[in-house]
């Protein structure tokens, strides 16, 4: 019995010997399979700088130029609306009609009231005017000219507060007829006819300008600072393009005329803000667009050619060959695309060679054969 457990273990242990011996043949063999193999071909290019003007993308916001909110600017029961929610007015038209009966009244009463008071300086004036003569002559005594040209003086200052008054209710009576104080779109009707209004009723409704518009969009600090090394000093009436939601290009360019002056803590961008002309009323305030602003110079930029670019799911990447012509994989990011090149923001610098074919065969950190285009068949 012994014997045979003896045997077994005997069995197990040279099965084992010979497992290990087994393996470690066939490292030795396949390191020499591996030495003997041929490095895979791979074409490499040097990264260049192309002079580019660049453009940033950015998502933006369609705003009027004015937003006026329609007053009631005295108080009365309005009786009248003149157009249509909705409808395009022009700066001078008249919207609203406040029961008017009451201030225009009250300008009869002020005009019967001037008139009143001048008839009286009339008078006053050739009273005046003859007791002059006969206080020149000693006919009358001076107390009683100066009575009368207080009197005069007393009138005057009655007329000027007479008319001031009679001005100032025609203000008020020209208030009845609430007018439109810009072009634009005018907006829904929030207080309805028949109701009591006062200035502080609030907004009778809204009216959005619409041409000019403006468009305001945040761009990315990194962005604004390329764009500003690219233009210096020449930083404004930037070519500016907007795109609808659906894709379609906006027909007229637009100009970047304002930036602001600080950079948003929270976001980490800058407001930028362009004017288009919009004739047609195709834009809407409030409407989101995506926003492509142009460099006003040409700056030089490195360039990859798309199809060394890759991509996995911690972005995209090239290879990159190393002071020993080794590649390693190395992470960019992409701008816009010029032609078959994308633009590179960050990753890769003039004079970095990369692989532009044979990417299937690239194992990180083992040996290639390095084939320039130039030397490529």
């Amino acid at each position: 019995m012994k014997k045979n457990i003896i045997i077994i273990i005997a069995i197990i242990i040279a099965a084992v010997i010979f497992r290990y011996g087994f393996n470690v043949y066939d490292n030795i063999r396949q390191g020499r399979m591996s030495k003997n193999k041929k490095a895979p071909e791979v074409t490499v290019a040097q990264i260049k700088e192309n002079e580019i003007i660049r453009s940033f993308e950015a998502p933006g916001r369609v705003v009027s130029k004015y937003q006026v909110n329609v007053l009631a600017r005295i108080s009365g029961y309005l009786q009248k609306s003149y157009f249509k929610e909705g409808d395009f007015v022009k700066a001078g038209q008249t919207l609203f009609l406040i029961e008017p009966q009451e201030f225009s009244n009250a300008a009869d009463v002020a005009k019967a009231d001037v008139e009143n008071t001048r008839a009286q300086l009339v008078y006053a004036e050739k009273q005046l005017a003859r007791a002059k003569e006969l206080v020149a002559k000693d006919y009358i005594a001076k107390s009683q000219y100066d009575n009368l040209l207080a009197q005069r003086d007393s009138l005057k200052a009655q007329l000027a507060s007479a008319e001031a008054r009679y001005n100032d209710t025609n203000r008020s009576l020209g208030y009845t007829h609430v007018k439109a104080p810009v072009d634009g779109r005018i907006g829904i009707i929030t207080v309805t006819l028949g109701n009591y209004v006062t200035p502080s009723s609030g907004p009778l409704t809204t009216i959005n300008s619409t041409d000019p518009i403006y468009v305001t969009f945040p761009l990315d600090s990194t962005d604004f600072n390329a764009l500003s090394a690219a233009d210096g000093a020449d930083h404004k009436n930037r070519k500016t393009e907007i795109y609808f939601s659906n894709g379609q290009k906006y027909p007229l360019i637009g100009t970047q005329d304002f930036h602001d002056n600080k950079i948003d803590q929270s976001t980490g961008t800058v407001t930028m803000r362009a004017t288009f002309q919009n004739p047609n009323n195709q834009l809407l305030h409030g409407e989101f667009v995506t926003v492509k602003l142009y460099s006003n110079n040409p700056v030089k930029t490195p360039v990859v050619p798309q199809t060394a670019v890759q991509e996995n799911q911690a972005g995209k990447y090239v290879y990159k060959l190393d002071e020993n012509d080794l590649p390693q994989l190395v992470y960019i990011k992409i701008g816009e695309q010029q032609g078959t090149n994308w633009i590179v923001n960050e990753g890769l610098k003039a004079g970095d060679r990369i692989v532009i074919d044979g990417l299937q065969k690239v194992v990180p950190g083992q040996p290639v054969t390095v084939v320039t285009e130039q030397n490529k068949d």
